[in-house]
């Protein structure tokens, strides 16, 4: 048993395990890469601080708050876990302080849907183009 399993173990302080690695091993990430540009980004706190390293040392009872989709998740670090596992596994990793479904949504950015083209407006259709190209050969 290596030495940070036993303070794993014993529930000892010195215990840590990288930011990035344990978003990743959460399941919050789908990638490391993808867990370390959240990190970067500087929208990540650790107890109401800004974090902007991917090797921060997280340790147990840490809190977090970052955002997710169109959410504000807030969690407690319960354990340092060892691996990527199922879903089940990664659940016992945190205790999740605000559920998203009990949030109000982050307000969402305007989205700019496509104008509507009015007929005959525009470039010509394929059917146009033919009918066009009809008149131009009866030439």
């Amino acid at each position: 048993m290596t030495d940070q399993a036993a303070t794993d173990q014993a529930g000892g302080g010195s215990a840590f395990l990288r930011l990035d690695k344990w978003l990743f091993f959460a399941r919050f990430c789908k990638s490391r890469q993808l867990a370390a540009a959240l990190c970067e980004s500087g929208r990540l706190r650790i107890g109401g601080a800004i974090v902007s390293k991917p090797h921060y040392k997280l340790r147990v009872g840490d809190v977090l708050t970052f955002p997710q989709g169109r959410f504000i998740r807030v969690v407690k670090v319960e354990a340092l876990g060892r691996r990527r596992g199922p879903a089940e596994e990664a659940k016992t990793l945190y205790e999740d302080l605000s559920p998203p479904d009990a949030q109000p949504p982050l307000p969402r950015q305007a989205v700019a849907a496509a104008p509507h083209r009015e007929p005959g407006a525009g470039r010509p259709t394929k059917r146009e183009r033919r009918d066009i190209e009809r008149l131009r050969d009866e030439e």
